[in-house]
């Protein structure tokens, strides 16, 4: 019994019939206009005009649902009265256009439904007991009648208002179960959702690599070189003073990465990415040696002639190679070998290792993300140790197709 009464103290109930009469309010213009056209035609027997109007008010209903505002308004109104979890409309993706006019139609009609019979039961159900009903009341149903006197009276009347809230917990049921089905999402906007999800990922998991790439550099080499400057303080302090220059230099570098990053996160209007490439390779290298590593580069061919993504990509490789070579590299010399040929980009990076821990937390993404984005790009890949005893390295090395510009 409790389970039956529930719905009747739900807010929710009747957050659902206010929707519907809203329904049933908005429709109203329409109605008005629709019955224009019938006004001049003479009483039918068969009801033609009425049948008229009532289809041109369908299709004019019909019509205003096709609106791509209309929709996203019953979304709105379904989601605030009807509680119900309908996404906004996906812009650009393909829908059945029919679905929003049919939901509207029945919106509207049962709100209709609503005002006319909630209001006629619930006036039966107030004013059958009092003395304006003194007359005679009859009920008839199915060819079996009873005069409702006395008490009847008091009994039709309860009816009446049970039934009037019975039909308002129907009308809200019945929204709130075709509002999901018919202003949600169709296969197409699903598809599209999927897709943007899908984009949206993928470009969180590059900025994850490229803030990894770039912000990690530079705290390693911002380490380092703090360590060099406060240890040559006293005794050359032109030494420190560009040691503390190329801090600088390489924060300034990364606050720009980091601003662009969290633009992109918060769904803000981002500025310009930073775009380097294979082109400020030798800054990269310059701010390395001010950090007091020694690199040994070797490069063959014209780094400038590789562009766009793949000379990106190429320079993030390089930065988190080298980027690991001095965390957990032994302080000797590190090699760097770049070779631009007319069939393949070749990237190399080989230093020394520590015997014991190098002082520097790993975050494990690293070399993971390296080999993805070396995948994405169709090459090769490879790193690991070299050599036996005490002669072992770590080598990395891609290999990436390439075209080069005439």
């Amino acid at each position: 019994m409790i389970k039956v009464l529930r719905p009747l103290l739900r807010g929710s109930t009747y957050s659902g019939v206010l929707f519907a009469v809203l329904g049933a309010v908005a429709g109203l213009p329409l109605a008005l206009v629709a019955v224009v056209p019938a006004a001049g035609m003479q009483a039918d027997p068969y009801a033609l005009p009425e049948v008229l109007s009532l289809a041109l008010w369908v299709a004019l209903i019909g019509a205003v649902g096709l609106a791509g505002v209309t929709r996203r308004v019953s979304v709105r109104a379904a989601r605030r009265l009807l509680g119900v979890a309908v996404p906004d409309p996906v812009k650009g993706a393909a829908g059945e256009r029919w679905r929003t006019p049919v939901f509207l139609v029945l919106h509207v009609a049962s709100g209709w439904v609503v005002l006319f019979g909630g209001s006629v039961l619930l006036t039966m159900g107030v004013f059958l007991p009092t003395r304006y009903a003194e007359g005679e009341a009859r009920l008839s149903l199915f060819g079996w009648s009873k005069d409702l006197t006395g008490g009847w009276r008091c009994v039709a009347a309860a009816v009446c208002v049970v039934l009037a809230v019975v039909l308002f917990v129907a009308v809200s049921g019945a929204l709130r179960w075709l509002a999901p089905r018919l202003l949600g999402p169709s296969a197409a906007e699903r598809l599209a959702l999927a897709a943007e999800r899908e984009r949206a990922l993928a470009e969180r998991n590059r900025l994850a690599h490229e803030l990894h790439d770039s912000i990690g550099h530079t705290l390693t080499a911002a380490t380092i070189q703090a360590a060099v400057a406060g240890e040559v303080l006293a005794a050359d302090p032109a030494a420190a003073r560009a040691a503390m220059r190329s801090i600088e230099e390489s924060a300034r570098a990364a606050l720009e990465d980091l601003d662009y990053v969290l633009g992109v996160l918060r769904e803000e209007e981002a500025g310009t990415a930073p775009t380097r490439t294979l082109a400020d390779l030798p800054e990269l290298l310059d701010r390395l040696r001010h950090a007091g590593a020694v690199v040994e580069a070797d490069v063959v061919g014209d780094p400038e002639q590789v562009h766009g993504t793949l000379s990106r990509a190429a320079y993030r490789i390089l930065q988190e190679g080298l980027t690991n070579a001095l965390r957990h590299g032994a302080g000797g010399p590190i090699e760097l070998r770049v070779v631009v040929a007319a069939d393949g980009l070749e990237l190399g990076v080989v230093n020394g290792i520590k015997a014991g821990p190098s002082g520097f937390p790993t975050s494990g993404h690293g070399l993971p993300g390296l080999a993805e984005r070396v995948r994405l790009l169709h090459g090769d890949f490879e790193a690991g140790l070299r050599g036996t005893g005490g002669a072992q390295h770590w080598r990395l090395v891609v290999r990436l197709p390439i075209r080069l510009s005439a």
